[in-house]
């Protein structure tokens, strides 16, 4: 399995050129995506008013939690290296953005992180926006493989870490949707 998991890696990140290097390095980063995370707001309070503070506090929860299991209980219980620190691919892997701080990448925190968020705002949104996960799904797919391409994951870093952030997103969904739901009816005149 690790075996196919190198070779799609050196496939999918030997599709580089020059001009998509800086493309990718900026995808990795949080800044481009602004202006989506801008329209994101505003459909979350276009949909749910004032309990839209209630969603972006459980899009924090969400992304706390997938960011803490994936950076310190993942990674260190697998100790699975990243592709620039295999020595077996050494020499093969490019590194438009240079090495990255960390030397384990199973399971990828920004896979987790998009993954969840994309998860979690399909649940909570696609009542009023009924593309809306083709649209969050895609983002986090674009994401995740801009991880690949400036080599710091393996695909199957990329795949674990979407199967964690979908599953947190998913629990934190149907529980926030069970809190407003109670909440409502609570607080509905008898």
């Amino acid at each position: 399995m690790e075996a196919i998991d190198s070779r799609l890696f050196l496939f999918l990140n030997g599709l580089h050129t020059g001009w998509l290097d800086s493309v990718m390095v900026s995808i990795t980063q949080m800044w481009p995506w602004i202006p989506i995370y801008i329209l994101l707001l505003y459909m979350v309070f276009k949909q749910y008013g004032k309990r839209g503070w209630w969603v972006l506090l459980a899009v924090a929860v969400l992304i706390l939690c997938t960011d803490q299991l994936s950076a310190h209980v993942c990674k260190p219980l697998f100790h699975r290296l990243r592709p620039c620190f295999n020595p077996d691919l050494e020499g093969m892997v490019h590194l438009p953005k240079g090495l990255p701080g960390g030397r384990y990448g199973f399971v990828s925190s920004h896979a987790a992180n998009t993954f969840g968020v994309a998860a979690f705002l399909t649940a909570m949104l696609r009542k009023s926006y009924k593309s809306i996960g083709w649209w969050l799904y895609a983002w986090a797919l674009i994401s995740s493989y801009s991880r690949i391409y400036i080599g710091v994951h393996y695909p199957g870093d990329i795949v674990g870490g979407a199967l964690l952030g979908i599953l947190i997103g998913l629990i934190i969904a149907k529980l926030l949707k069970y809190y407003l739901y109670r909440r409502a009816n609570l607080d509905a005149p008898e």
